[in-house]
């Protein structure tokens, strides 16, 4: 099994930063891919930024500019540096790991991100 601990949510005010972080532990072996998703009230969740593990990213076009996706691999964390956040940024936000070998999905639990105008 797999664990994913998110930390880092928070209310913020229009234009201010949070920092995510995704912490995963258990059996993860090989490769992997990392990414974070956001789900706001009545849609779908979104991509909003992925990493492989030759450190290409891709990002979801309305974060582009504001949000970096990063790694410690040594920690086996992912990070999500979030600026100049809009309202419509707000959502809870998922983190999830590919593993590569075994091709298993792993979910975070969620953290919720709020952006007050």
């Amino acid at each position: 099994q797999v664990q994913l601990v998110e930390s880092g949510g928070g209310l913020v005010q229009v234009g201010g930063s949070l920092r995510l972080s995704c912490a995963a532990s258990g059996m993860i072996f090989g490769i992997y891919n990392m990414g974070w998703y956001r789900q706001a009230p009545g849609k779908q969740r979104e991509l909003v930024a992925r990493i492989t593990n030759g450190g290409t990213t891709n990002y979801e076009d309305s974060v582009k500019g504001r949000f970096t996706i990063s790694t410690d691999n040594a920690k086996r964390t992912a990070y999500l540096q979030m600026n100049n956040l809009k309202p419509e940024d707000t959502a809870v936000y998922y983190c999830k790991i590919e593993l590569v070998l075994t091709r298993h999905d792993y979910w975070g639990q969620g953290t919720q991100v709020t952006v007050s105008s």
